[in-house]
């Protein structure tokens, strides 16, 4: 099937967003049943083609012939449909001359070499279907992420409904721990909400009356009622399925260099040999069988297996060498991508950063120590499961201090926590929770000030007559980060930038640090497409990293998608056309060096072919040309392409 016509059925995926249920199986069960006959035809090629070479270096020809030949139906199959279609239409593309190369080697009498170009399709063909299996999935693990149902506040009492019959203005009640069933505003109740699914963001959000929320996000620490102010399908969540599905179903196939010679050479081959059979014995009045031939001759030298096999075995050796280095790519394709990018943009937690809050700063305010203010606010968090109270707990052990037991532990939802530490009631929260108690934090502004300015979030630890010291969280840049963005530089990037849904002084100060020339704060999914959008506008090719939810519909738009393996949400990985398995983020410089290695090859693999091509070509007319010379020049062709694309399975990491 034509690239265009494969990528355009992502568009089938629009069904998984009606709650029918029955339009999606249908999908899914179309999609896993074109996987699974990719896989079965690569598969029986390969036993085929592994028996054609075993049994022909024994010498039974009754065997290898029927098995290179079989091997060459079941792998090529869909080419010479595709290939009908297209001389039906007059359309020379690469399925044509595919076919015209492996006609030509059997008429040649190579019919392994036909049998290994109709094995290296079906693996093209393989890997693409996997390709767009995974989108289709990456879909539908987006819309399991939303609630079916809600708990909507009635006369009556609390009522539980289906989400498509809830209402704007309609109340919903949520509970610690549970999942925002719709977007809308609180009207009552303080919590923490973990909005990574919305904006990547490790650190839960404080939420009040007046805070938005969002549909698929959690509700951590507090009771809520929130007014809904958009129905389920207008709901962000349901945007990024949208913008994922759009931007799958929008790119454009990807026309290799071989494709576009295919379109020329082809038919100028063909209509070559025709006129050397024919003219000079119709107009010269010469006899015919030396000029059929030399016509011959011509096809056998032009058979172009060599021009063909230069690309998919240069792209299969360098995928087996991905994969070897813990990045799984998901089709030559993107490979081949990857060699055009000129720029890369990078999602910030925990593609750059770590991914989880880590204190950065011990603060003590005169007469107190930093043991002392870790003590206290180990106490009190211990009894705490928000990510900051973690990480404070994490580093006062990581010095030895475990604390004791606060006696009174109280959330105070969207400001802190509070508790009794050795008979003594301490504070720990935002600068907002002890200006409510009358504490003056005067005297620590320009502290407060510097580190909020670096990107970091602040705790301030006291009592109600005073502060005692502060505690800066962050989420800390990854070891390679830096050296990453530098090693893109110098495979030929041409500009990095970190999309965030993070704030404008974090954002700053990460891109600081890590050397990335741009970066995009404060940023919605739908934000990150846009700038995306413009990007590939100004670049040309660009490349997405990330590993969020709130990432699919970027690395859906973007050239090349690059998903962080380890850290990475499910449908990232889905919607990603390629992923760091290692979680290592140098392996995206590896992966620009080694698309760039793997283009060399190929136009080294077709330049080599078209020389080789032509001179052949230019010796026929003369008739210097004999037919066994044409079958030697055409497989010392295919041999040296075979060979030098085998190089990138060496390709240092």
């Amino acid at each position: 099937m034509e690239r265009a016509e494969e990528k355009a059925k992502i568009e089938d995926s629009a069904c998984t967003l009606c709650h029918c249920g029955h339009c999606h199986v249908e999908t899914q069960g179309k999609s896993n049943s074109r996987v699974n006959q990719e896989v079965l035809s690569a598969s029986l090629s390969a036993v085929f083609l592994a028996l054609g070479f075993f049994t022909k270096a024994k010498g039974l020809t009754l065997i290898y012939v029927p098995s290179f030949v079989i091997a060459m139906i079941i792998g090529g199959m869909d080419n010479f449909k595709e290939a009908y279609r297209s001389i039906k239409q007059l359309e020379f593309n690469m399925h044509v001359l595919m076919g015209v190369a492996v006609i030509g080697a059997v008429a040649i009498g190579e019919l392994e070499e036909g049998a290994v170009v109709s094995f290296l399709y079906a693996v093209s063909e393989m890997l693409e279907s996997w390709s767009m299996d995974s989108a289709r999935k990456s879909l539908q693990k987006l819309v399991d992420m939303a609630p079916k149902t809600a708990r909507v506040k009635r006369p009556s009492g609390e009522v539980e409904v289906p989400v498509e019959e809830v209402n704007i203005g309609d109340i919903l009640l949520i509970r610690p721990g549970e999942k925002v069933a719709m977007d809308g505003v609180i009207v009552k109740g303080e919590s923490a909400i973990n909005e990574s699914t919305i904006t990547g963001e490790s650190i839960p959000a404080e939420k009040g009356p007046g805070d938005e929320v969002y549909a698929g996000t959690i509700n951590i620490n507090g009771f809520l009622e929130v007014r809904v102010t958009k129905l389920v399908n207008d709901t962000t969540l349901a945007k990024i399925i949208h913008l994922v599905q759009e931007a799958q179903s929008k790119r454009a196939p990807i026309q290799t260099f071989v494709d576009r010679f295919a379109a020329v050479y082809t038919p100028i081959v063909i209509g070559l040999a025709g006129l050397m059979m024919i003219l000079p014995p119709l107009l010269l009045g010469f006899d015919w069988y030396p000029w059929i031939y030399r016509g011959l001759a011509l096809l056998a030298v032009s058979c172009p297996c060599a021009l063909v096999i230069s690309t998919p075995v240069a792209i299969v050796s360098a995928i087996s060498n991905a994969a070897k280095n813990g990045v799984l790519i998901k089709g030559g394709m993107y490979l081949e991508e990857v060699a055009e990018l000129r720029a890369l943009a990078f999602d910030k937690t925990g593609t750059l950063t770590r991914g989880e809050s880590v204190v950065t700063d011990v603060i003590a305010v005169e007469p107190h120590s930093e043991e002392e203010i870790l003590y206290k606010a180990c106490s009190v968090e211990k009894m705490s499961e928000h990510p900051i109270a973690r990480a404070i707990v994490k580093a006062a052990r990581s010095r030895g201090i475990d604390g004791t037991q606060a006696e009174g532990f109280t959330a105070l939802s969207g400001k802190g926590a509070q508790g009794r530490v050795d008979g003594e009631v301490v504070l720990i929260g935002s600068a907002k929770l002890f200006d409510e108690k009358g504490v003056d934090t005067a005297g620590i502004s320009r502290e407060l000030n510097r580190l909020q300015d670096e990107g970091k979030t602040t705790v301030l630890v006291g009592t109600k007559t005073g502060i005692l010291g502060i505690i800066a969280v962050a989420d800390e840049i990854r070891d390679t980060g830096r050296e990453t963005v530098s090693m893109l530089k110098s495979a030929g990037i041409e500009r990095t930038i970190v999309l965030t849904g993070d704030n404008e002084a974090t954002a700053r100060a990460i891109s600081r640090r890590a050397g990335v020339d741009e970066y995009f704060a404060e940023l919605l999914p739908q934000d990150k497409v846009t700038i995306l959008e413009k990007l590939k506008e100004k670049y040309g090719k660009v490349a997405m990293v990330g590993d969020g939810i709130n990432d699919a519909p970027a690395l859906a738009e973007a050239t090349v998608g690059i998903a962080m393996g380890g850290t990475g949400t499910d449908v990232a990985l889905e919607t990603a056309d390629v992923v760091l398995m290692k979680d290592d983020l140098t392996k995206v410089a590896y992966l620009v060096r080694l698309g760039k290695n793997t283009k060399r090859v190929i136009q080294q693999n077709i330049i080599l072919s078209i020389l080789i091509k032509v001179g052949a070509v230019l010796a026929t007319f003369p008739g210097w040309l004999t037919l066994w010379l044409a079958i030697l020049a055409d497989m010392g062709t295919t041999l040296l392409v075979t060979l030098n694309g085998m190089r990138l399975l060496k390709n240092r990491a």
